[in-house]
């Protein structure tokens, strides 16, 4: 699709959550390329179930060219931005007419697939052999994956140290409290209000900054990442992003000041909470006003207009059947919403967007 017959150029610059749903959503229109540092898409939420089961990996990190398959895919890191040209860190120059930021936020480890399959076989073996572990972080990932671990290893003993005043800070007091209840009557200890550097361990013996001891024979860090912007401030968006690190969008998305250039996900100063679904909307928006621009559409009120979600809305999985949802006026805990997410973890769901078999 284009205005003058030759198919635009798309670049999408990472291909996590969002970048992958706007790169397979735009890819048989337009010249698709995806820059992203791993030959894989991964289900990010489904990753603490692939600690405790190697083998649903699988099915939650994707090849890009699965799902992209006539897309130009360039497993590296993008170094450079320029009105016309992205650089990668291998050297090599793409060209776009629209360019999509979707870094999200910072990553390291496996650029493979396979060797991303072979860290969480690693990991669950450290989970096997260990029978005490200590999670550090109270946030959604260290209490699912607190939850994962006693639900398939109920013997192991579990503690998780967070320095906030509850868990799960980013939803209301009801539901972090009903997380609490849960884990507790798995006889996770749970500490809070308290930190705890996990490299002055000596002999698997942790000390908490209240002066308590912990002692583990393995410890899971889950506190939170950096955003994955650093690398502009040497390019042509230096001057987009706010005191935080965010990139400044406007309501279509477009990096303000940009006319062919937005950014989704994570990484944008969107005042919401930073959640997978809602990241999956940015890109159906960008989607949408890309298809426009190319078809001419000069007009901005005739482009998608992406309203944020002002009110809270999340499920925090429990273990394989439970789990604690926020919803906007309540918050419940149990069967009945692990029932919507703690099955599965949406992979099925995720792989059909995609246009994959979602159970294989």
């Amino acid at each position: 699709m284009s205005s003058g017959g030759e198919k635009k150029n798309v670049v999408v610059i990472g291909g996590g959550v969002a970048g992958s749903v706007v790169a397979k959503t735009l890819k048989s229109e337009v010249n698709v390329s995806l820059i992203d540092e791993k030959e894989y898409y991964e289900i990010t939420w489904a990753s603490l179930r692939c600690m405790v089961e190697p083998e649903f990996a699988k099915r939650s990190v994707i090849s890009h060219s699965e799902y992209l398959p006539h897309a130009k895919i360039i497993p590296s890191a993008a170094v450079d931005i320029t009105d016309t040209d992205v650089l990668t860190k291998q050297g090599s120059r793409i060209a776009y007419d629209y360019l999509v930021v979707a870094t999200g936020h910072t990553q390291s480890g496996a650029e493979a697939r396979t060797e991303k399959i072979s860290q969480y076989q690693a990991e669950y073996e450290k989970i096997k052999a260990a029978d005490s572990i200590l999670i550090v972080g109270g946030g959604p990932t260290g209490v699912e994956l607190a939850a994962e671990i006693v639900a398939d290893f109920p013997a192991k003993k579990v503690t998780l140290v967070h320095r906030g005043s509850r868990l799960l800070e980013f939803i209301g007091e009801s539901a972090s409290k009903k997380a609490l209840n849960w884990l507790t009557s798995k006889k996770v200890e749970v500490i809070l209000e308290q930190s705890v550097v996990v490299n002055s361990q000596s002999d698997g013996v942790y000390r908490t900054s209240g002066g308590e001891t912990i002692v583990a024979d393995c410890y899971f860090l889950c506190t939170g990442t950096l955003f994955g912007s650093a690398w502009l401030k040497e390019t042509i968006l230096k001057d987009s992003l706010d005191s935080r690190g965010r990139v400044m969008v406007d309501s279509n998305l477009r990096i303000k000041g940009r006319n062919n250039i937005f950014a989704i996900g994570d990484i944008t100063d969107v005042p919401e909470l930073k959640q997978g679904y809602l990241a999956q909307e940015h890109a159906k928006v960008v989607a949408k006003n890309i298809t426009s621009l190319i078809k001419g559409v000069e007009d901005d009120h005739k482009l998608a207009v992406y309203k944020p979600a002002t009110k809270a809305l999340a499920i925090v999985s429990l273990g394989r059947k439970d789990a604690v949802a926020q919803f906007p006026c309540l918050s419940i805990a149990g069967r009945v919403p692990g029932m919507i997410k703690s099955g599965d973890l949406f992979v099925g769901k995720t792989r059909k967007g995609l246009g994959l078999q979602p159970g294989v």
